[in-house]
Formats: C-alpha cells, sequence, structure tokens
C-alpha cells in the first residue's frame, strides 16, 4: 500500500510534464499547417541525384575526341 504513496507523485510528474510539452507545441506553432510536412515528402527531391541524372543523360565529349587521335 506504501508504494501507492510514490506512484501517484510520478504520475501526477508525468502528466504535468505531458500537459507542458502540449502547451509548448501550441505556442511554437508545431500544429499550424499539419498537411503541408505530409505533402512535402511527395514533392521533395534530393539534389545530388537530380544533378547526378543530368550528368547521366549528358554525352561525354572528351572520351570521344581521345579516341580520334592516333
Amino acid at each position: 500500500m506504501s508504494i501507492i504513496y510514490v506512484l501517484i507523485p510520478i504520475a501526477i510528474l508525468f502528466v504535468a510534464i505531458g500537459i507542458w510539452i502540449f502547451f509548448w507545441a501550441v505556442r511554437s506553432k508545431q500544429f499550424e499547417d499539419l498537411e503541408k510536412e505530409g505533402l512535402s515528402i511527395l514533392f521533395d527531391e534530393d539534389k545530388q541525384q537530380v544533378q547526378s541524372d543530368k550528368q547521366r543523360q549528358q554525352p561525354n565529349h572528351d572520351n570521344t575526341s581521345r579516341q580520334d587521335e592516333p
């Protein structure tokens, strides 16, 4: 029965921390635009991947000139 004297303050502490985190999130505008972040993953492209794809599509002209030399 004496364990309840320990568990109740710990539970109250967890609830207080949870409420504080919730109000912090509301004040820091974490819930302003919930749809934007969900859709941003669909349209976000890795810049390095796009650049490497462009390099693959362009022909390398340096190699062709070396083959023509005797």
